[in-house]
Parts: C-alpha cells; sequence; structure tokens
C-alpha cells in the first residue's frame, strides 16, 4: 500500500521565500552588502533559538538572499564610465538570432573584452545588433571577435508601458550594443554540439517541410519555442483569445511529452515482460516521463513555465520512485522554491506569476473528483473558467488587458493544441531527428490543424470584449482582487462565496480622476528620439505625434502611447495631430488611428503621411470642456518650405495655464509662432526639435518666456539632443528643462485657479533600484 505524504513545510518555505524576494522588487535602491549579511545572521540565529520564528525566519533570508543577488546583477552591469565606447570583444552567441529588416540581433555572452589595446576586468551577457549584413551565420554557440559599441540597459519609463530594464535584470542581460565596422570583425569557431543550434536545425526542418510561412512559424512557437517568425498581428491575436502561454510553449506541452515518455515505456515493457525483473515498471515509467519531459523542454528553450513542469514532474518521479506519493501542492511549492533559490530575480517577470498562480488555482480548485470522461471534461471545462477569472487581476497588472471570450477559446485550443497539434508535430520533430523524409507528411498534418486551428482564433479576436482595457492597476486593487478569486473558488461549504466577486470592483470599476472644466493635463511622452504628447480635458482627448516606426516592425505608436493611453484611462481619443511626417513623429501614426478610428486626424505635411489626413493650418482653433486650442504655425501649406517647418504648432489654454507644442520648427520659423501668441499666462514649453542647435533661438525663449521647457530626445541618442549650448540658453533665462531621457514620460498639470506644474515624472514616480 502507498502511503499518502503531505509536506506543508515545503508549501509554507516556498510562501516564506516568495513574499522575502518579492519585497526586495519595490525597493527604490538596495541596502548595503554588510546589511544584508548582518539580515541573514541575525535571522539564522532566530530560527535557531527561537524554532516558532523559523517561517518568519525564511521570510528574511529570502529578503537578504534576493537582496544580495540583485546587487550582484546590477553591479555585473557594463561600468557607467565605459558607456558609448568601443570594445574588441571575443565571446559566443547565446541562443537563435533573431534576423529584421533592419538589423540582425543576438544574444552574446563577452568571454573577454579589450579597450584601447588593454584587456578590462569585466563579462556579461549583452544584446548586440548587426546593421550591415554579418561577415557570417551568427549560429547559435558560434565563436566571434567582434568591436562592439555598448551602453548599459535602458529603457523607456511610461504610464502602462513595459519596463526593458527589469526585463534585462530578470535575464541577466549586463550590457546592450552593436557591432561596429571592422575588418577583425570574424567568426572564430562553431561548436559541434550545441542544444540551441539543434533547436535552429529543427525550427529549418520543419521551415522547409511546411507550405505556408505562417503556419511553419506557428509550428515553429509550438514546438522548440521559436517564435522568431511570428508577426505583431499574431501575437495580438493570441493576447485576444488568451492564449499568448501556448505559444511560448506552455506548460502543458511539457506534459504532453511526458505522457509520451510514459506511453514509451510501457510500450518498451509490453515487448519485452522480462525488464520487470530488473526494473519495476512504475519507477521505469516515471524516469521515462522526467527524461522525455527534460528533453523536450530543453529543445523548448527552457522558459519559466517548461522549467516550473519539469520541476514538479521531478518532484513526482522521485516520490515514485521512493515509493512514495507526493501530492501536486508539494510538488509545485519544490518546483517554486528551486527556481526562486537559483534565480530570485524570477520574480521580476509575468510569467513567473502567472505560471504559479495559475497551477496553484488548478490544484486548489480542480482536485480530481471522479473518474472517466465525465470527470474528465468537467475538469477540462472547469478549469479554464478558473484559469480566466484567477488570473484576471495578474493580466492587468502585468499587461494592462484582458480578454473575456479567453475562457471559451482556452476550452477548444488548450485541449486541440495540447493534445492533437502539439503531439503531432513532436512526432514530426522526432522523426526530422531519425528519419526526415518519413517527417514531411506528418508536418503536413500538424501544418493542416495548425491552419485550421489557427482561423478560428482569429475569428473569436475579433468578438466584442476580445481585447478588453482597464486603467492602471493599483496594487490594493490588485490585492482585493486575488483575494476575491481565492474567496470565489473556496470548497463547497464556505459560506457567501459568490461575494468574492465584490473584492473585483476596484480593479474593475476603478475611480478615474479627471479634470474640470476649464484645467487640463497632458503627458509628454518618453518615446526615445522622437516625439508623442497626450492631452486631456474633463471629456476629450487629443494626441499630438505618435513618436517612430522602425523597420524592425517595431512601432512606438503600438509599443508606448496606446499603452499609455489605456493605462491612463483614456478609451476614447478625439483628435491624432502629427506635426510633421518625419519618422520621429509619424512613424506611429497608422498604429494609433488603427486603434481608435473615430478619431479626427491632422497634419502639416497630410501629403506625405501613410494614412488620410487634414491639413493643419495657422488660425484653426476649437473648445473642449473649457480649454481653448489653437493652431498657430504654418501659416501655408507650402511645399518649397522645409519639413520640419511646416510642424503642426498647437497651443492648449485652460483658464490658468497654458502648454505650447511645437514639433520640429526652426529658428526662421519661431518669430511667426511667438508672434502669434497672445499675451496671457507663462506657458510650459515642448523644446522644438529636440533641442537641435538649429532651433531654440534666444530671441524665441525671450519672447516665449516658458515657466518651464521639456525636452523629448533619446537616451545617449546619436544626434546629441539636447545639445549643450541649447540647454544654456534656457539656463541663461532662468528656464527649468525637463528632458523625457532622463525622467521619463512628464505629467504636465493644467488647474483652474493655480499655476501648471509637473505632476509626476514617471522615473522617479516609480523608482525601482534596477531603474537608472
Amino acid at each position: 500500500m502507498v502511503k499518502q505524504l503531505t509536506y506543508p513545510g515545503a508549501i509554507a518555505c516556498a510562501l516564506a521565500l516568495l513574499i522575502g524576494m518579492s519585497a526586495v522588487q519595490w525597493l527604490p535602491s538596495l541596502p548595503p552588502r554588510w546589511a544584508m549579511g548582518t539580515i541573514a545572521a541575525c535571522a539564522l540565529a532566530a530560527a535557531w533559538f527561537f524554532p516558532r520564528a523559523r517561517w518568519f525566519a525564511i521570510v528574511v533570508l529570502g529578503f537578504a538572499w534576493a537582496a544580495w543577488r540583485g546587487s550582484v546583477a546590477m553591479e555585473a552591469r557594463l561600468p557607467k564610465a565605459w558607456e558609448g565606447q568601443d570594445f574588441l570583444v571575443t565571446g559566443r552567441i547565446v541562443g537563435l538570432a533573431q534576423a529584421g529588416a533592419d538589423a540582425t540581433s543576438a544574444l552574446f555572452r563577452i568571454e573577454q573584452a579589450t579597450r584601447d589595446g588593454h584587456v578590462v576586468p569585466w563579462r556579461g551577457l549583452a544584446r548586440i545588433s548587426w546593421y550591415d549584413t554579418p561577415t557570417a551565420d551568427p549560429e547559435p554557440c558560434s565563436q566571434w571577435q567582434l568591436l562592439l559599441r555598448l551602453r548599459r540597459p535602458r529603457g523607456m519609463v511610461n504610464p502602462g508601458g513595459a519596463d526593458s530594464e527589469r526585463s534585462a535584470l530578470a535575464r541577466g542581460i549586463a550590457a546592450m550594443g552593436y557591432v561596429r565596422s571592422d575588418p577583425g570583425n570574424q567568426r572564430l569557431s562553431v561548436s559541434t554540439f550545441c542544444l540551441d543550434r539543434l533547436r535552429g536545425s529543427l525550427a529549418e526542418g520543419i521551415q522547409a517541410r511546411v507550405h505556408d510561412p505562417h503556419d511553419a512559424a506557428l509550428l515553429r512557437a509550438f514546438t522548440v519555442g521559436d517564435t522568431r517568425g511570428l508577426e505583431q498581428h499574431d501575437w495580438n491575436v493570441a493576447r485576444a483569445n488568451g492564449i499568448s502561454h501556448l505559444l511560448a510553449i506552455s506548460g502543458f506541452h511539457v506534459g504532453v511529452a511526458a505522457v509520451f515518455g510514459a506511453w514509451l515505456c510501457t510500450a518498451l515493457y509490453w515487448l519485452w515482460p522480462a525488464l520487470a525483473l530488473r526494473c519495476p515498471h512504475a519507477q521505469a515509467q516515471a524516469l521515462f516521463a522526467l527524461a522525455s519531459a527534460s528533453a523536450y523542454g530543453a529543445l523548448a528553450g527552457l522558459g519559466m513555465p517548461t522549467v516550473r513542469t519539469m520541476i514538479m514532474i521531478a518532484a513526482f518521479a522521485l516520490a515514485r520512485c521512493g515509493r512514495r506519493a507526493a501530492g501536486s501542492g508539494h510538488a509545485l511549492a519544490v518546483a517554486m522554491i528551486a527556481i526562486l533559490l537559483v534565480n530570485p530575480t524570477a520574480v521580476l517577470e509575468a510569467g513567473f506569476w502567472l505560471s504559479f498562480v495559475g497551477v496553484t488555482f488548478l490544484i486548489l480548485c480542480m482536485d480530481a473528483k471522479g473518474r472517466g470522461l465525465r470527470a474528465f471534461l468537467r475538469e477540462l471545462t472547469l478549469g479554464q473558467l478558473v484559469m480566466t477569472i484567477a488570473l484576471l487581476p495578474l493580466t492587468l497588472w502585468f499587461f494592462g488587458e484582458a480578454s473575456l471570450v479567453g475562457a471559451l477559446s482556452n476550452l477548444f485550443a488548450v485541449p486541440f493544441v495540447s493534445f492533437v497539434i502539439v503531439p503531432c508535430a513532436l512526432l514530426g520533430m522526432l522523426l526530422l531527428m531519425l528519419c526526415p523524409p518519413l517527417a514531411t507528411p506528418v508536418l503536413r498534418v500538424a501544418e493542416w490543424l495548425t491552419h485550421a486551428q489557427w482561423w478560428l482564433l482569429e475569428q473569436t479576436a475579433t468578438w466584442p470584449g476580445a481585447q478588453w482595457y482597464l486603467p492602471a492597476v493599483t496594487p490594493w486593487a490588485l490585492l482585493l482582487a486575488t483575494l476575491g478569486a481565492i474567496w470565489l473558488f473556496m470548497p463547497r461549504g464556505m459560506p457567501m462565496r459568490a461575494f468574492g466577486a465584490l473584492l473585483f470592483l476596484p480593479l474593475l470599476w476603478p475611480t478615474r480622476h479627471l479634470p474640470e472644466a476649464g484645467a487640463f493635463q497632458a503627458w509628454v511622452l518618453d518615446v526615445g528620439q522622437g516625439l508623442s504628447v497626450v492631452v486631456r480635458t474633463h471629456g476629450h482627448a487629443l494626441v499630438y505625434d505618435a513618436g517612430a516606426r522602425y523597420p524592425s516592425q517595431f512601432d512606438l505608436g503600438t509599443a508606448v502611447v496606446i499603452p499609455s493611453l489605456h493605462a491612463l484611462g483614456v478609451d476614447r481619443l478625439d483628435m491624432l495631430m502629427i506635426s510633421h511626417a518625419d519618422n520621429d513623429h509619424a512613424g506611429g501614426a497608422p498604429a494609433v488611428a488603427a486603434a481608435f478610428p473615430m478619431a479626427q486626424r491632422y497634419s502639416g505635411e497630410p501629403a506625405r503621411m501613410r494614412l488620410p489626413m487634414a491639413q493643419c493650418l495657422a488660425g484653426q482653433q476649437w473648445e473642449w470642456d473649457g480649454v481653448r486650442f489653437r493652431v498657430l504655425s504654418p501659416a501655408t501649406a507650402s511645399t518649397k518650405t522645409k519639413a520640419n517647418d511646416l510642424s503642426c504648432v498647437l497651443l492648449v489654454e485652460g483658464r490658468a495655464g497654458r502648454l505650447l507644442l511645437t514639433g520640429d520648427i526652426a529658428m526662421g520659423t519661431e518669430p511667426q509662432v511667438a508672434a502669434a501668441l497672445e499675451p496671457g499666462p507663462r506657458p510650459i514649453l515642448q523644446v522644438p526639435h529636440h533641442g537641435s542647435k538649429s532651433s531654440s533661438s534666444t530671441e524665441f525663449i525671450a519672447a516665449v518666456q516658458p515657466e518651464l521647457a521639456v525636452v523629448s530626445a533619446g537616451w545617449r541618442n546619436r544626434f546629441g539632443h539636447p545639445r549643450a549650448d541649447v540647454m544654456q540658453r534656457y539656463a541663461t533665462a532662468g528656464v527649468a528643462v525637463l528632458n523625457t531621457a532622463v525622467d521619463g514620460a512628464v505629467q504636465l498639470d493644467f488647474p483652474t485657479t493655480a499655476p501648471a506644474y509637473v505632476g509626476a515624472r514617471w522615473r522617479l514616480l516609480e523608482r525601482r533600484y534596477w531603474r537608472e
């Protein structure tokens, strides 16, 4: 008889570690290492002398360990004094290189670096890009000598935007850079065997044998976690259906591989019954399942859900080999402890929380009740509802959006992908390694199945509520909604379970603080070397410029402007005004226009825009909620005028404050704008042309007399914006200047009875130790 063991200690230990390590991630700066050591020593002493305090001691030890590892990770970054310098390095490609329209990028493990002919004591993982064609194929694990220009990881900081600095810390990326043209750039060697090379080879084999490139890209994602062939539209469809986890190799896929291993073991014992005399079937089956899951997890790239599932399977396998039975909760706790001890910064990634919280709810709510098909279907259908509701708070917290059709989409997508497409594709992948000719018909079947599945998902992605956005979630609303989900799915007998839904109200109906009549707010977004400003009155919203779009398909309209609008609670856009058609101002406009198709559209250069827009001209004006909008320039739409001087110049006037948006006008247009500026409160000025030397003349600054100036520029941009001499002109005039490259997005508030003021600087508002 198998003895059922329970392990409350493992579960409590995992929760204690999680609390301690999560607390570190809210710190604006890390404590010194001597303080961490002292804290850890005190925790150990308390656990020794006061056994009842051992769980609190684990919390403290988790805090100290995460803080120490975070300190090590920050110190491993490229020294600040070396930013922007060239290094001759040798190292190896890590993972699969991404070839884009404008660049080829890859992770590069730097093994030795030389600066000015001297070896420097720095090593680390860098994300690098070739803007020219590489001299050879950057194969996984290949060793290279390259001349690199490096900088520390730094990203844009906006309301609702992704935090690339946090992601860099979680993934161990210590530097960013690009390959400089140099005759010494060369591939030195290629490893004989490399797991990532095998992944790449299998991906190429799938691509060569599947007719439709899009279906091939999906199969590559389902089988080896290669998402390089997926486009933004594919991710939009996945998010609209709540099935992004399937594209990133879910733990369910690894479970299917484990089942395949168990079946293989059963087949071997059926063919050779004498094997049972040497090794019991149950133990062998567990080891085969673990080996199969581990092999597939390695081929899939060892993502968070993959590793979590592998460790859980390992816990079950070891318990089976020891003739003991371990519960699901214990296996999940062991997986969490292992991941947290090896990589405390894992708690910074959304995948960690979505993976563990989702499985935890399934374990708590979906313990097997009965056997057979009926029980299986019950758990399958109810499981999708549990996952959708339980993960709703975290999904909104991390991504600012959720899918109301996700439960239905997952109901048919999860079983079909996991039990039909993935086994078929895995069989094709196995045949690719053993007998490539036989793989073709199997992969063709997988292609047909994938095509049909994706067509259905594209249909449901257009349903109402498929993509549902809410303003930025507050921590207390997240906590209440999580508690509400726990209450909803408590065991039968718990009184008033339905009232758990009430705790979702602060999350689903957040308080909105709108400007009163005659007042307005503005956000100069951090879009790097470009410009985008959001202006909101009590009932209307305007976007002035939308950032750039690059040949790599990275679009600031999609990546920054639209998420910021959703995070700020803007669900309707009344006007999209693009100052002129240069890419750094207009590149993201099509994405914003597609997201808000009812918005009026104006531009200083409508003929050069990629979408229909009306001409903005001096004299145009309108009023929203007591706030007046006036176009001050251009006076004409002459094609002989330089593009920058055709910028729409917009003056926004509230009862007590004004905002002047100037686009990229140069000194030749500045007198016209200054002359059109009527007497009134000193305005806040968007610095023309990112602080270029061709703008912001001394006379213009003296005529406008801005209360404050805000420049939108990229961090360490190649143009040197804002120029030092331009900043000196503002300083001489006594005008303070904020820079989005330094401050992140800048919030400006224009109340009705007081002067305008800076409401927030996002890089300082959400200060974290990994953000510089």
